[in-house]
């Protein structure tokens, strides 16, 4: 979705699970008192149009089942009832939404002024964990300071990689949602509309 699309609707917040960079800025929280109610970005997505706000979905979570069923519920009186009902979809995902979404997604890079051993170290491991599971690794780094990402990213590899499928589809489908969480708590956060129209994937 381009910027022009609608105006109080970005494109994907950038988040660092997905976008090239591991050091870029942490997801926003799912807990944002000043924005529970009389959000413009909340307001904006209730009242635009169904493909907007689908696109805007889609780009939270990459199953469209998911992002329809959030569209067909609003509006949403405030970023509680927004939340609980992704929770709520992403739980209901049958197997094959579940690929679709994990299909959306990428696995992120460190920061393009890391170490050199740090893009060797987290290109193999992405590299191992795709080779295993056929899907980008996912993680959501909620709570975690960004200078702790690379780090998470690279245990969590580990550890995961001893999964076997359907435990590691388990695991994976719980961090979706709580990358769709924080990304729809950056798309409702009061930003400036500069700064919404121009936010980047």
């Amino acid at each position: 979705m381009s910027s022009e699309s609608h105006a109080g609707l970005p494109k994907r917040p950038p988040t660092p699970h997905h976008t090239p960079r591991i050091t870029g800025p942490s997801a926003i929280p799912s807990h944002l008192p000043s924005q529970r109610r009389g959000s413009p970005g909340l307001a904006h997505f209730n009242t635009a149009p169904a493909e907007i706000a689908e696109a805007t979905l889609l780009a939270c979570c990459g199953s469209r089942r998911w992002a329809l069923r959030m569209v067909a519920h609003r509006p949403y009186p405030d970023l509680d009832a927004l939340l609980a009902a992704s929770d709520e979809a992403g739980y209901d995902l049958a197997p094959a939404d579940l690929s679709e979404a994990l299909a959306g997604e990428s696995s992120a890079g460190p920061h393009p002024g890391a170490p050199q051993a740090a893009h060797t170290a987290l290109s193999a491991a992405h590299a191992a964990y795709e080779s295993r599971f056929g899907h980008a690794f996912v993680i959501s780094l909620d709570g975690h300071r960004p200078d702790e990402y690379l780090d998470q990213v690279l245990a969590g590899i580990r550890t995961r990689l001893t999964h076997d499928p359907d435990e590691e589809r388990a695991v994976s489908a719980e961090e979706l949602r709580g990358l769709a969480r924080s990304r729809l708590a950056h798309v409702v956060a009061n930003h400036p509309e500069s700064d919404v129209a121009g936010a980047s994937r």
